[in-house]
């Protein structure tokens, strides 16, 4: 967010010469937050008054949809000059949001070198490393000194995207050894690089996941991982401020789904038309389910209207059974999100989620029992038993449900945030109904007993 003193001294300004001396002055992140927030038709004025180097750095950080807006209203050769200077990845995610048409065009405009480096990005699957990746890295061969390292370095890499690791490269490109820029610092001119350069090089793939990729990164306290292709030959690099997108990207994807909207990216401020397409299909098939359970509620109305107490017991199954199934299924979402767990760890997750339901069941369960109590008549208070049963049987039904639900997508290589909270809570509302209704039935019309 833009610094609020930054904010209100930009604000405040009418003179269009002080607001672009206070643009220029601020950092682009901040800058793109402001130009951001002003009304569409303000946003290219304020751009236009940022010099060339602080509007290309200030484009990067504009969210995809001002991209598009600016690029409309700009003239041809801007748009070409800042397309050209953003880095690949970046470039690649933007292209990823434009009409095609308009992505051919800017194409055509790049030179060869950022065309190739861009269409190679594009070229691989959504998701994966090789999108994410940038090809501005440094590499080295691996018969230079660190004398014609750091000289090379000082010549081609300064527009490198990070020079804190160099990788080391064989003749044919592939990836043999990673060595700091410190170690680069602190050894003498002569010595070979494959001397002080290690050989225990963490790398990914071009088709790994993103999360993956992530996971890997975190682990090993890595701000740059390198990416090769199928033969092990060096391709891109992804550093530390891409993962930290990855990782927001796939957090929100995770949570929305897990509140049933589809699609993603439905922001706070997201117009009211997309937030009504990604949630609304969502609601429709939740309601679907719905229908269902009422469907196999329906046959029980006799027994409600004979014992009223029920529709005020029954919003408690609703509401208690699904919480505990969602509780059970965002921790085993994130265990498998995190790589703390794999599908090999069910039975474990399992038995300490029936370990801690157990206990949990009795808890909810005894709390069931005395409010039906409190609620009923003295002849309906054999209600209140029946309903603590269901209650704690339904608690362990939910956990096994939020463990065995998502692991079973895992397993299946499916996002196993695609099993949705309200989807466990309507199978658990649609479970609990079924055997309360059941066993109050069976005792009115079997036990005989009073109601």
């Amino acid at each position: 967010m833009l610094l609020e003193d930054a904010r209100n001294s930009v604000v405040d300004v009418a003179d269009l010469n002080q607001l672009k001396h206070e643009l220029n002055r601020l950092q682009p992140v901040d800058v793109g937050d402001y130009i951001t927030q002003l009304p569409e038709k303000q946003r290219a004025i304020a751009f236009r008054l940022l010099n060339k180097s602080q509007a290309i750095d200030v484009f990067e950080y504009l969210p995809p949809e001002v991209q598009e807006e600016l690029i409309d209203s700009l003239h041809d050769a801007q748009v070409v000059q800042l397309v050209e200077e953003m880095s690949p990845d970046d470039r690649a995610e933007l292209f990823d949001e434009l009409p095609a048409k308009v992505v051919k065009r800017l194409l055509q405009q790049l030179s060869t070198e950022q065309r190739q480096a861009t269409a190679t990005l594009l070229g691989y699957p959504e998701g994966t490393a090789g999108r994410v990746m940038t090809t501005e890295y440094v590499w080295l061969r691996e018969g230079l000194t660190i004398g014609e390292a750091l000289s090379k370095i000082r010549r081609q890499d300064e527009d490198k995207e990070t020079i804190y690791y160099a990788y080391v490269t064989d003749d044919n490109r592939k990836l043999v050894r990673v060595v700091s820029l410190r170690q680069l610092l602190f050894t003498f001119p002569d010595v070979l690089i494959r001397e002080i350069a290690s050989d225990r090089v963490i790398k990914v793939q071009t088709e790994t996941p993103q999360e993956e990729v992530a996971r890997i990164m975190k682990r090993y306290d890595l701000i740059a991982i390198p990416v090769v292709d199928r033969e092990e030959r060096l391709v891109g690099i992804i550093t530390i401020d891409d993962v930290i997108d990855i990782l927001e990207e796939e957090a929100t994807e995770d949570i929305q789904k897990l509140a049933g909207v589809s699609g993603g990216d439905d922001g706070a401020l997201a117009p009211p038309l997309m937030t009504i397409r990604k949630r609304l299909p969502w609601l429709l098939a939740i309601m679907a389910l719905y229908i269902g359970a009422s469907s196999a509620i329906a046959p029980f109305q006799p027994v409600i209207a004979s014992v009223p107490l029920l529709a005020v017991i029954m919003p408690l199954f609703s509401n208690t059974g699904g919480t505990v199934g969602v509780q059970a299924l965002t921790v085993t979402i994130r265990g498998l999100g995190i790589g703390e767990v794999t599908p090999k760890d069910t039975l474990k997750i399992l038995k300490k989620e029936l370990t801690a339901g157990l206990g949990t069941a009795l808890a909810l369960g005894t709390t069931m029992v005395l409010l039906s109590m409190i609620w009923a008549s003295p002849s309906e208070r054999w209600v209140g038993v029946i309903a603590g049963m269901v209650m704690a049987t339904n608690t362990l039904v939910a956990v096994t449900l939020g463990t065995f639900l998502p692991m079973g997508l895992k397993r299946l290589k499916l996002d196993p945030a695609l099993i949705s909270g309200p989807l466990v809570t309507t199978m658990l509302d649609a479970i609990g109904f079924m055997i309360f209704l059941s066993l109050i039935s069976f005792a009115l019309n079997v036990l005989h007993l009073q109601h």
